[in-house]
């Protein structure tokens, strides 16, 4: 088997993997569970992360070049050592809704769109999660509860920072920068995506101005040689 084989038949299954991970870890945490709801949670999310390194494992052993699939594939490493990140595979289904766009300049900037919406759903979802994860009953915390927790990741996402909850914890603060990164490069994207679409729409109306000119030009000569024709046959 090749890896590219393996990686399209554990495309999907990776996806319900990561969609499952994320259902257990948010019933885990914002339900603060304990006893046997706990124990069917952390079942849940071990098993899942069992899937994601069997996944990594394989795809390192049929790689041809294993040091190179290595350092070029570092968020799949990240993804195994941090559970947090498990829920980004999600990102693939989101970029099925592209299909819906009719052109091709529309359906890229379609992809970008609506890849960003859901990039950033999910990241401050995860962020959110991870975080009151991390500060929930610590010495000094200000993220006590989700809703404390999702306007803590809509603040640090979009670099804002009003200060009203910090993280205290270490895992929080790592969270937090990762959070800051991922809202920076959104926001670069949006930008780069709207600056392409504003030089696509000038140079298509440069185009069509072009056009005009070219077709005024054809008139006027054409008008030009009428004229002219008559001259002569009156001079005639």
């Amino acid at each position: 088997m090749t890896l590219q084989h393996w990686r399209h038949l554990t495309e999907w299954p990776l996806t319900a993997a990561a969609a499952v991970f994320l259902v257990a870890y948010a019933w885990e945490v914002i339900g603060d569970l304990h006893g046997s709801q706990l124990a069917v949670a952390e079942t849940v999310i071990w098993i899942t992360w069992a899937v994601f390194l069997i996944d990594y494992f394989v795809c390192l052993a049929l790689a041809p070049q294993r040091w190179r699939w290595f350092y070029t594939h570092l968020f799949d490493l990240a993804i195994v050592v941090l559970p947090m990140l498990r829920p980004l595979r999600l990102l693939r289904l989101v970029t099925i809704l592209a299909i819906l766009q009719r052109s091709a300049g529309a359906a890229f900037r379609g992809r970008v769109i609506v890849y960003v919406v859901g990039a950033g759903g999910l990241l401050i979802f995860t962020a959110a999660l991870a975080a009151l994860d991390a500060e929930r009953g610590m010495p000094g915390a200000h993220i006590e509860t989700f809703p404390q927790a999702v306007w803590w990741a809509f603040e640090t996402i979009s670099t804002v920072g009003y200060g009203d909850y910090v993280p205290v914890t270490e895992v929080g603060k790592l969270v937090a920068v990762g959070l800051m990164i991922g809202g920076i490069a959104t926001l670069g994207i949006v930008t780069a995506t709207l600056a392409s679409w504003i030089v696509e729409r000038v140079a298509q109306t440069e185009i069509d101005m072009r056009a005009a000119t070219r077709g005024q030009i054809r008139e006027l000569s054409k008008q030009i040689s009428e004229l002219k024709a008559l001259l002569d046959e009156k001079s005639a």
